[in-house]
């Protein structure tokens, strides 16, 4: 049951060929709905338990049964109790989240913020240790690096696992411009899929570039076995300035998944984005 979009946040090229592949092999998505009261009809293991949902787009109700029902509904930023109002931090009144500068300093300038309290940044483990790391350099160390919160590499780890770091494709064109990126990608078909004849061509690469800046790479995504491995990796190439030209002189490992990426001449095709996709 999906209340609005699948992966908000996240590349929704990318996103909609996960749920497609996840309807395929047997997932029933519900879009546009929310539960508003289970029920338990049968106890046991497994039992049996009744969910009413609600439209989001306007008053229709639906019922089901199913044995197990798992609620995803996010995170609470707990910021509301800690005292925050008292010493004057601002919050999003309606997320809880705290706004801060890029060098995590809320509105009062002695007090700093990070992690998942942060509006606007990405509820991830690494990022909050990483920013916190860097902040402490930098208020006692003379340091100066600042956390970089673009180039982040993170994984679904959904049934055709999707890796990504930069930018989404809507984002990048949002900041710079359709006329100005270049979308570079591909199907493939993993090696250890091909002897059991598995899913052909739902495997997906994706590499966006900036064309203003020689072509260098700020959004690489991936559906496939192990993404978040191959992302990891790709990553680091980001982070020391990837251009589309140095990918393309890569040599690729042969029979491996990373190696679409190095491929150029496999990643080209014509889409609805005249001009912009190649």
């Amino acid at each position: 049951m999906v209340r609005s979009i699948l992966l908000r946040g996240f590349d929704q090229d990318m996103a909609n060929k996960i749920g497609e592949y996840m309807k395929e092999h047997g997932v029933n998505f519900i879009r546009q709905f929310v539960p508003i009261k289970v029920e338990q009809v049968k106890e046991g293991t497994p039992g049996i338990l009744k969910v009413t949902a609600k439209s989001t787009t306007g008053n229709q109700i639906i019922e089901g049964e199913y044995n197990t029902v798992l609620l995803a509904i996010g995170r609470d930023p707990c910021t509301r109790k800690i005292g925050l109002d008292k010493v004057g931090v601002k919050i999003n009144e309606k997320t809880g989240k705290i706004p801060v500068n890029d060098e995590e300093q809320t509105n009062v300038p002695y007090i700093y913020a990070v992690g998942d309290i942060l509006q606007d940044k990405l509820e991830l483990t690494p990022v909050a240790i990483l920013a916190g790391r860097l902040l402490v350099q930098r208020l006692y160390a003379g340091a100066t690096t600042k956390c970089d919160y673009v180039n982040v590499p993170t994984t679904v780890f959904t049934p055709l696992e999707y890796g990504a770091c930069g930018y989404s494709e809507e984002t990048a064109m949002e900041k710079f411009g359709e006329e100005n990126i270049e979308v570079y990608h591909s199907h493939f078909w993993p090696l250890e899929w091909t002897v059991p004849s598995r899913d052909n061509n739902k495997c997906y690469a994706k590499i966006i570039c900036n064309i203003q800046d020689n072509e260098r790479v700020i959004g690489f995504h991936v559906l496939g076995p192990n993404a978040g491995e191959v992302t990891q990796g790709f990553a680091a190439a980001i982070k020391c300035g990837l251009t589309k030209e140095q990918l393309d002189s890569t040599v690729g490992i042969h029979p491996v998944c990373a190696e679409v990426c190095m491929q150029s001449h496999l990643i080209a095709q014509l889409s609805e984005h005249s001009g912009v996709r190649c």
